[in-house]
């Protein structure tokens, strides 16, 4: 081979590289929905992909996740989906993440079942990936899982409303998730739970998906009271759900006859419980599950110990109305632990 051969050779793979290089930096910036490096500095790279970077909740675990890559000396790359189920955003973000060399990778997956190819290719190549707030299906795919208890979070919340109803006839409206989102199946089933009824029982009147979503929590209400106007229990899957389902109450002037529980624990959820439009919520701790899960990385690059199974990081029945039998704390305490 020539000279002038081996050093065109040469120029072309440096150009690959190089376009490699900008098209991982690209794809992790921005093409995975959005995202950025920041956070921390040295030679391991962590990953956190979470589902949006627009609910206060995905904001609140960045923060986490950003205070404990300084704390461990580690660099963090992010990047979140479009929306709320998008796979493929997630699926470019750990391919992505892999290629530019990360040691581990936390996610909160969109699709619990869809993202598990992407998380097997990656734990082929010696990535610990652990599993933040939502399991994947199986919950084994994972290498770990730090998360609420989101089957006891639904639970407290349906002992809170059976008492509060006090031996009343319930007529319930389930404001869910989306199919298949194993955190919205979970939740669903504890509250039934909670509340002493299974699946199919009569007392629940109307259940619509609402996506997490305010206007579609309210969207989903006024459907629930056109079938059944005389519902006075609304089970949501969180707090902007909730307080949509508010909204349509009030237009009924029926917002102080039904009651409203959810899930999540967020400081404006939090509040709306203060403000007596939500009757209790389960606060769950989104900072805490980040930090854990780059502790757990930072360790894994330090001396090879894997995190494994499932961490608790914890729930706390929030509610100013307090009823026998069901432990919680008052919002004085869940504003001084909410997030958003």
């Amino acid at each position: 081979m020539s000279r002038t051969t081996r050093l065109s050779s040469s120029l072309l793979r440096a150009a690959a590289v190089a376009g490699v290089a900008a098209l991982t930096l690209t794809a992790c910036g921005s093409g995975s929905g959005s995202g950025s490096s920041s956070a921390g500095s040295g030679d391991v790279k962590v990953g956190l992909i979470t589902k949006t970077d627009t609910n206060p909740f995905f904001v609140k675990m960045k923060e986490g996740a950003e205070k404990a890559a300084k704390a461990e000396g580690v660099k963090l790359m992010t990047a979140a989906g479009k929306f709320d189920g998008d796979n493929a955003g997630q699926v470019t973000a750990i391919e992505n993440m892999v290629a530019s060399g990360v040691k581990g990778i936390l996610i909160t997956p969109s699709d619990s079942k869809a993202i598990v190819p992407a998380i097997e290719k990656a734990k082929a190549k010696g990535v610990l990936v652990i599993a933040l707030d939502t399991p994947t299906e199986p919950q084994s795919a994972v290498d770990a899982l730090f998360a609420t208890d989101n089957v006891k979070a639904g639970e407290l919340i349906g002992e809170y409303a059976k008492a509060a109803m006090k031996g009343k006839a319930a007529k319930i409206a389930t404001l869910d998730l989306a199919p298949g989102v194993s955190v919205g199946v979970q939740r669903h089933n504890g509250f039934l739970k909670g509340f002493g009824v299974k699946e199919g029982d009569p007392s629940v009147v109307c259940s619509q998906d609402t996506g997490g979503d305010q206007a579609k929590g309210q969207t989903a209400m006024e459907n629930c009271l056109q079938k059944e106007p005389g519902i006075n229990v609304v089970y949501t899957i969180n707090e902007p759900a909730a307080l949509g389902a508010y909204t349509a109450l009030k237009a009924k002037g029926r917002e102080k006859d039904v009651l409203i529980v959810s899930v999540d624990g967020g400081c404006t959820g939090t509040r709306a419980v203060k403000d007596g439009k939500i009757a209790a919520t389960s606060q769950q701790y989104p900072l805490k599950m980040a930090a854990e899960g780059v502790k757990a990385v930072a360790t894994y690059a330090e001396d090879g110990k894997k995190a494994a199974g499932y961490t608790d990081t914890g729930v706390t029945l929030i509610t100013d109305k307090a009823q026998d039998g069901v432990t919680s704390k008052d919002t004085a305490y869940g504003l001084e632990n909410c997030w958003g």
